[in-house]
């Protein structure tokens, strides 16, 4: 064992967690942008807030501001489609990550039509360390879709659960 794993060990490890993946939106019109996550999850009840990390060299980053709008739509078994889009396969970046999947805008953010969940949220803190911020959103709005199943993420690939 090693004080101090390098940072691929380090992400080799961590493709044994199995994450739930969601989509982070944000920005509109041409700035739109977004990234999976599977680093989201349930931060308070009462208020309502959720906690992301984004790694700061992500091109969705920028948009992130505080008091500024945000999408967290959880992504269902029939969603890889989008996972992939919103990780850049194929090069897609930016706006055209929304092709291909019918979205909803509420509260100025944008949410996966058909997502097992999904949050509008307004930023209400970020933490930077290391590569990352820590996002910490405050939900504004609801929105689910009971039977939709789960995608997740293990052992570098997108898996679908009905």
């Amino acid at each position: 064992m090693t004080d101090q794993p390098n940072a691929k060990t380090f992400r080799d490890a961590m493709r044994a967690f199995v994450g739930n993946c969601s989509v982070l939106t944000v920005g509109d019109g041409d700035q739109a942008n977004g990234l999976v996550i599977t680093s989201g999850i349930s931060l308070s009840a009462d208020p309502a807030l959720i906690l992301a990390c984004v790694n700061r060299s992500s091109s969705s980053w920028p948009l992130f501001s505080p008091g500024g709008a945000f999408g967290w739509s959880s992504l269902g078994a029939a969603h890889q489609g989008v996972a992939e889009r919103f990780s850049g396969f194929g090069g897609v970046r930016g706006s055209a990550r929304y092709d291909g999947a019918e979205w909803e805008t509420t509260g100025g953010a944008r949410l996966l039509v058909g997502a097992p969940t999904a949050f509008a949220c307004t930023v209400d803190e970020m933490i930077d360390r290391a590569t990352h911020s820590i996002i910490i959103g405050r939900v504004r709005d609801i929105r689910t879709s009971p039977g939709a199943g789960a995608l997740v993420y293990w052992d570098g690939q997108y898996r679908a659960l009905t």
